[in-house]
């Protein structure tokens, strides 16, 4: 184990960099005036990928509810009167549609979620998952999935089923995590993206904006997060929407502009990876979206609805991008590729 930050990475994805960006070299970032923060982000941007691209993901809740965790933003935790019932888990016949229909909507990647702790090898329900990954992996889309935490032996399995990237958000800062939700640790959240990594599966990890954090904290969430060697492939950038009866119902709006500014910042110093908006974007106006994607967002879920939150409509969101003169990404066009199919050029 290696020791950053005070906590413990497995060996192989702690950074063998020799430099990392400080809190300090976050800070100056974050703290240039407005325009010119869009701009050098803007460069980066564009030096790495596409001016014009955007991937659509298409997020599926395959279990929903019940949840024994207490994570404080979340209506599916069962220690919350939200009024979410819990369901069980959708059989691949009944999943496979979606995925069909996510793919005709011109999603190029399918993710699946499930209101869990974690999942263990040899469960009934982890083989009926595994299962259903196969199938989904044979339309051609990407295939990510968050199943809560994994050790070496579940990780590999779900690589070997056809997962390409493994969504694990750390959420916040580790200073902060703790009042957030108590059942599990951020060292738990660490382990699971070591598994993940060890398995060669890409990370798709990033946070939540609105969890009554500060402004170091957001930032601090950034530094862990250009810690991990390799970087995270994709970093969702998340703005709580309160859910009613849970622990932060009552939680104000997060400033457009603040989160312009973490997503411009986390562009910079994470230029390789997907900056994804996320949950939140119907508390967004369309310019307000424009503005994240010019600062360097190049990814998007879509469809009407994210696990249990709202989220644009197909319509509205192929409407914008049609205005912006944005296109989506191909499958697999900066993934190791599953189907030795030929890779895009970046």
């Amino acid at each position: 184990m290696v020791l950053v930050f005070g906590w413990q990475f497995p060996e192989r994805p702690i950074t063998s960099r020799l430099e990392m960006p400080t809190l300090k070299d976050l800070e100056d970032v974050y703290q240039l005036p407005l325009f010119e923060l869009m701009q050098q982000a803007r460069e980066v941007h564009r030096a790495k990928w596409p001016a014009q691209e955007m991937q659509l993901c298409t997020l599926l809740s395959v279990k929903t509810g019940g949840c024994s965790e207490d994570c404080s933003y979340c209506a599916q935790s069962a220690r919350y009167q939200t009024g979410l019932d819990a369901g069980k888990l959708m059989s691949t016949e009944e999943i496979l549609p979606v995925a069909e229909q996510a793919k005709q909507n011109g999603s190029t990647r399918f993710c699946m979620g499930a209101a869990w702790k974690g999942v263990r090898d040899g469960d009934k329900r982890f083989e009926q998952v595994l299962d259903t990954i196969r199938e989904v992996s044979k339309l051609g889309m990407e295939v990510c999935v968050t199943l809560g935490q994994l050790s070496d032996a579940e990780a590999e399995k779900l690589r070997d089923a056809g997962v390409t990237a493994y969504n694990h958000n750390i959420d916040t800062s580790p200073e902060h995590y703790g009042n957030i939700v108590t059942t599990h640790t951020f060292q738990d959240r660490l382990n699971t993206i070591g598994a993940v990594q060890r398995a060669g599966m890409a990370v798709c990890c990033g946070g939540i904006l609105g969890l009554g954090e500060s402004e170091t904290d957001r930032l601090r969430m950034l530094e862990v997060l250009c810690s991990f060697d390799p970087a995270p492939e994709s970093v969702p950038i998340n703005c709580l929407m309160p859910m009613p009866g849970t622990p932060l119902e009552e939680s104000p709006p997060v400033d457009s502009f603040e989160l312009v500014r973490l997503i411009a910042t986390a562009r910079i110093f994470l230029p390789g990876a997907k900056i994804r908006l996320s949950a939140g974007r119907t508390q967004l106006s369309r310019e307000a979206q424009a503005m994240c994607f010019f600062a360097g967002a190049n990814s998007v879920f879509y469809g009407e609805k994210l696990l249990t939150a709202a989220n644009p409509g197909v319509n509205e969101d192929l409407e914008l991008l049609e205005i912006l003169g944005l296109t989506p990404q191909k499958p697999f066009s900066d993934l190791p590729n599953p189907h030795n199919e030929p890779a895009s050029a970046l």
